[in-house]
């Protein structure tokens, strides 16, 4: 079988990812659904980051597959469907904020009047209407990571993968910027999401917490705290942790 089920959004099989010793994916396997906002969370060098540029065919895998759309990653035809936003803000410094958007539009393959249609809304989205003109190098770091993020939603993806998009985001923006993932959802829209913020966690679908490489649980959030006894998503994560320890002891 080349592909995936039509109701998965995203499928890993025992995915790997190593550089020399270091094992940063360890046989990882999921399931995300279309339509569901799923977290994938961990500490730093859990290999959140590593999956997610796998699944955007930035990383080549050690062995293992992935697919998304119905497609294996790498297939072209699953390019144009789906959105990105990486942790490190990868802009043009010395282009302006519409500049950033309309060259972003061109290689989505989007016409001057979707373009200028999606730039105006995205604009009121992030609110940077009033810095249309400025150029990327004069922006603050969140107000980059703002543009990164307008530019992964521009051409309307139907999967959208985002890396840390709310860090350096003020609370009511944060706020905000979650409840747009919502109706995003609503509309159909995978969100695969990483985050550290438990409360951001708390809005996702689903969630898949990582350590060391490894899946070590996955549910709703609330269905996590319930079956690791706690009360409290940081105290789940910490007691599975512990647990894994004792079973590799």
């Amino acid at each position: 079988m080349n592909g995936i089920g039509n109701s998965l959004a995203v499928e890993t099989r025992s995915l790997v990812k190593r550089y020399g010793s270091f094992t940063a994916v360890d046989r990882l396997n999921l399931r995300i659904e279309r339509g569901e906002t799923y977290g994938l969370l961990g500490p730093n060098g859990s290999g959140k980051t590593t999956t997610i540029k796998i699944l955007c065919n930035l990383l080549r895998p050690t062995s293992g597959e992935a697919f998304v759309l119905g497609r294996r990653v790498g297939d072209r035809s699953a390019v144009s469907r789906i959105g990105y936003m990486p942790q490190e803000t990868a802009l043009y410094l010395d282009l302006t904020i519409h500049e950033t958007l309309s060259l972003f539009g061109e290689i989505y393959g989007m016409n001057k009047a979707e373009i200028e249609r999606e730039e105006e809304r995205l604009l009121r989205f992030i609110d940077l209407e009033a810095w249309r003109n400025t150029t990327i190098a004069n922006l603050s770091g969140g107000m980059k990571h703002r543009v990164s993020l307008a530019c992964a939603l521009l051409h309307n993806p139907e999967l959208l993968f985002l890396d840390e998009p709310t860090v350096g985001v003020d609370p009511e923006l944060r706020v905000s910027f979650w409840d747009y993932f919502e109706a995003l959802r609503h509309r159909g829209v995978t969100v695969v999401i990483t985050t550290h913020y438990m409360d951001e966690a708390h809005r996702c679908s689903r969630i898949g917490l990582l350590r060391q490489g490894r899946l070590i649980a996955e549910g709703t959030p609330a269905g996590i705290v319930e079956s690791a006894g706690c009360r409290s998503l940081e105290d789940a994560f910490l007691a599975l942790a512990r647990r894994g320890d004792a079973r590799e002891t």
